[in-house]
């Protein structure tokens, strides 16, 4: 069965090269495209599609508003945020809407559908230095001085939970199959293994399971 998608770019040229790239792919299919925020936000109750992927910069109302619209109303469909600026503010405002990713226009082809097939699979994509700027600004103390990356086992303080999710992560588990497994909700699943991404400094699953058993987690 195909990854259905619906795009959301106000320049069609934009889309339409989009639409090719994901479409040359056997396992995806676009079943939509939108020219404006609210539009998206119209398209995805209507299709329900596996992904969403969303240029920040729309008329009407911008990619970051609809997100956080979408989520507000319980949508499951992930959005992947599109964009030429790669400021920590745009970041951290697509997190805080509820975005699953955030890749740069200028990424390469290979790059795109790895954020589109990981961001299908239930995991979060961050390209690049934009990894980077997450984990800075999210691991901030209050008063403001970024905390040390963890280098021992002991500068890692995972809690109850997410001791308890991420074995089950480890072993391969979907974010749904978790929550499933524990009687919870995807969303509280994916805010606890976010959280952990966090602590250890890494931005996807990859990187979570080598750095796990670096410190001696697994």
């Amino acid at each position: 069965m195909s990854t259905t998608i619906l795009l959301a770019d106000d320049h069609a040229l934009v889309r339409d090269g989009i639409r090719r790239l994901l479409e040359d792919q056997s396992d995806l299919q676009v079943v939509g495209e939108a020219n404006d925020g609210e539009e998206l936000v119209a398209l995805v109750r209507e299709l329900k599609p596996d992904l969403a992927i969303v240029d920040i910069r729309m008329p009407k109302m911008n990619g970051i508003e609809a997100v956080r619209h979408l989520r507000r109303e319980g949508s499951p469909t992930p959005c992947l945020m599109l964009s030429m600026h790669d400021s920590e503010e745009y970041v951290l405002q697509s997190i805080d809407a509820g975005a699953f990713g955030y890749l740069l226009k200028d990424a390469s082809r290979d790059e795109f559908l790895r954020a589109v097939h990981t961001i299908v699979g239930g995991d979060r994509y961050f390209s690049g230095d934009l990894s980077n700027i997450l984990i800075r600004q999210l691991t901030r103390t209050e008063g403001g001085v970024s905390a040390p990356a963890p280098a021992a086992r002991e500068a890692v303080e995972l809690t109850r939970r997410e001791r308890q999710i991420l074995p089950i992560i480890l072993q391969g588990a979907t974010n749904q199959e978790i929550a499933d497994q524990l009687d919870l909700s995807r969303r509280t699943v994916e805010t606890h293994r976010f959280n952990m991404m966090k602590k250890l400094g890494v931005s996807n699953s990859s990187e979570l399971n080598r750095r796990v058993r670096e410190l001696g987690l697994a």
